[in-house]
């Protein structure tokens, strides 16, 4: 009797639950990822970040497809936050600026943390939470992927 193997573990796509899609395909947009399968239309959104794909689905769909209720919709912390890492200080404040040029709401301006790094958070049209930030054992590379260091 042979055993199988596990499955690989692999995280390939985030998806938000957006309330207005148009709108959330032009903010993401506007942050410079590369929409991809454009061919979807406005009914689901993939964008190229460098790593796993973002995708952007409606709300109550989203929901539904989850079998999870869809109210009431919470507008405070839901336990996730995305990350957008950077080289340097002076990048994490430059994305900073520009995420909130582009529509984002500042949430917390960049500050040295208590593990020797520097963030700061935004939300998104929807409120979903990013922190940009540069720490310690992660260097992003010219690939624009995360490196972890050992």
């Amino acid at each position: 009797m042979s055993e199988e193997l596990p499955p690989v573990p692999r995280l390939t796509v985030i998806t938000l639950g957006v309330g207005d899609i148009r709108a959330s395909i032009a903010f993401y947009a506007a942050l410079g990822f590369a929409r991809r399968l454009k061919a979807t239309g406005e009914a689901v959104a993939f964008f190229e970040t460098g790593g796993a794909v973002l995708a952007l689905y409606p709300w109550d769909q989203l929901a539904a497809d989850a079998s999870l209720p869809v109210t009431p919709r919470s507008s405070g912390f839901r336990g996730v936050t995305l990350a957008w890492n950077c080289r340097t200080r002076e990048e994490v404040d430059a994305v900073l600026a520009f995420a909130v040029g582009k529509g984002a709401v500042l949430l917390k301006a960049a500050h040295d943390t208590d593990y020797g790094g520097y963030s700061g958070y935004f939300s998104d049209p929807d409120g979903h939470p990013w922190e940009v930030v540069v720490a310690p054992g992660i260097d992003v590379g010219d690939d624009r992927r995360v490196h972890l260091a050992e």
